[in-house]
């Protein structure tokens, strides 16, 4: 006959075990935001099935896509740049501003470097093409989900080829003076990986890693990961081709 320590012990165990398998079963909560509709439900139809994605709420305007990030608080939002009242660039720097744990997700027909320049400027964590195959969206938003950066290397390299065309000036490196930790923090985000990545790979807390990006972010003059890498490239910190093979 069991013991009440022992019972106590058991109870235990399987009460950890299931808050484990509830944190593991977790989904990834998703807004929709564009004004077709035909668009928006195809979307919804190819994540119907993914067991780690939930599309909680649509928006066929960025005023409309603010106000429900604002009541759902979900963890990424799939976001248009041609949005009527409010554009998607708008609504990305009022999301990126109010509800900053929100990632901002821009899904758009343009592919120009302008557009993705200014996405990014204004707190986008990630962009990607409309015209990706059903199969690659959805893995792309699962990669975007665990690792809250996304920028296609085509798409990467037509803006940093911009960047340098439109960048004559040698940038001043003492205006960004990385310590050697926050380089390879930057090398490895620029690769694509969490923050649990990063840590586990060099050894560190997810804590530390999170200090060291608060303290990266404030010499670059930038807001989020993205920019991060964007920059980083931009001044030679990090490499183009070798550092968002993996983005």
């Amino acid at each position: 006959m069991p013991t009440r320590k022992n019972a106590k012990k058991k109870k235990s165990i399987t009460a950890k075990k299931t808050s484990a398998s509830s944190t593991n079963n977790r989904k990834v909560r998703v807004i929709i935001a564009d004004d077709q509709t035909l668009f928006r439900e195809g979307i919804k139809d190819m994540l119907a099935d993914e067991r780690t994605i939930e599309v909680i709420g649509e928006a066929a305007d960025g005023k409309e896509a603010l106000k429900l990030v604002k009541t759902l608080k979900p963890n990424v939002i799939l976001l248009d740049i041609k949005l009527p009242h409010m554009d998607g660039i708008q609504a990305a720097r009022q999301i990126h501003k109010e509800c900053p744990r929100t990632n901002v997700l821009i899904l758009s027909s343009f592919e120009d470097e302008s557009h993705v320049m200014e996405a990014i400027q204004a707190g986008a964590n990630g962009y990607l093409s409309k015209m990706l195959p059903s199969y690659e969206l959805v893995n792309a938003l699962k990669a975007f989900a665990n690792k809250n950066v996304m920028i296609p290397q085509p798409v990467m390299s037509r803006l940093m080829d911009s960047l340098r065309k439109a960048n004559n000036a040698i940038p001043d490196s003492s205006l960004v003076a990385l310590t050697r930790m926050e380089v390879k923090i930057l090398a490895l985000l620029g690769r694509g990986q969490s923050n649990k990545e990063i840590a586990v790979k060099l050894g560190l807390s997810v804590k530390t890693v999170k200090n060291h990006l608060n303290n990266m972010f404030q010499k670059l003059g930038v807001t989020n990961r993205t920019e991060a890498v964007v920059k980083g490239i931009d001044l030679g910190i990090i490499s183009a081709e070798k550092e968002t093979d993996g983005a």
